[in-house]
């Protein structure tokens, strides 16, 4: 599943890098084309297109025009960011979809598998039960001839482990939170570098230069934070799904040794 998500991102960044190439060669003639013109002109922007003809600006051409005024290189470090830590994102959201359990139902399927079969029947319903409370039950039932407090300690043990795997991948996401605004305030540092270089050459602080370099450095800072925001919302809708199920296993672990004690004291 995994890598069928990371397939996908590729995909993606392949697509977005041949946008940015069409795009980078559009924005090549037509600075060609203002060079041939006597009058000074700036590039026209997707507003300067749809002035006058009662249009609103479409979003993906609002985007695509922003991200081009912000610079290919940090804007598409960005969305690589964005990318790759949804993609982390939903593959850890399907992979916690799937340990959910109905732990009422497996402890009552547990402990009837005990009546009539015994501990090797109850092996049987958690092997065919998915998630990490059945691994857990397992790995008790595995230790029961070492008695219960064997088991319970085996309970402990295992359930961190299932902890762990369902926390994997957490600290790549985080890695990527952190990466997207810090790569756009390095954008907006070398935009701002670049726009005092401008004024520089000119010699003399022009309100267009200084305004117009500002605007392309900060868009960088905007897409930073933007995606770091997107990616905080998906890694705290992970993390209560974590705890949740670290509540459940718990719970439900604690049943069970409450279970296999009744099922001992019947022998």
């Amino acid at each position: 599943m995994k890598k069928f998500f990371m397939f996908l991102a590729a995909v993606a960044v392949m697509a977005i890098s041949a946008n940015i190439a069409a795009a980078q060669d559009q924005s090549a003639d037509e600075t060609a084309a203002t060079e041939q013109v006597a009058a000074p002109a700036q590039e026209m922007s997707a507003a300067d297109l749809f002035k006058g003809s009662g249009e609103e600006v479409p979003l993906h051409q609002a985007i695509k025009t922003k991200f081009i005024e912000g610079g290919a290189g940090f804007m598409s470090l960005i969305i690589i960011c964005l990318i790759i830590g949804l993609a982390l994102a939903i593959e850890r959201i399907l992979y916690l979809s799937f340990s959910k359990t109905n732990t009422k139902k497996l402890l009552e399927s547990v402990e009837a598998a005990l009546a009539e079969g015994g501990i090797e029947k109850a092996k049987d319903v958690c092997r065919e039960t998915r998630g990490p409370v059945a691994s857990i039950f397992y790995q008790g039932l595995l230790h029961y001839d070492q008695g219960i407090d064997t088991v319970e300690k085996t309970i402990v043990s295992y359930g961190g482990v299932q902890s762990s795997l369902m926390e994997n991948g957490l600290s790549w996401i985080g890695l990527f939170i952190a990466l997207a605004p810090s790569l756009g305030f390095l954008g907006t540092v070398i935009g701002m570098v670049q726009a005092f270089d401008a004024i520089q050459a000119a010699g003399d602080i022009s309100p267009n230069i200084v305004a117009g370099g500002m605007k392309v450095a900060l868009i960088t800072t905007v897409a930073g934070l933007i995606v770091a925001m997107i990616l905080q919302v998906f890694y705290n809708y992970i993390l209560s799904r974590i705890d949740s199920l670290a509540i459940d296993m718990e719970d439900s672990s604690i049943s069970f040794i409450d279970v296999l004690t009744k099922y001992q004291n019947k022998k």
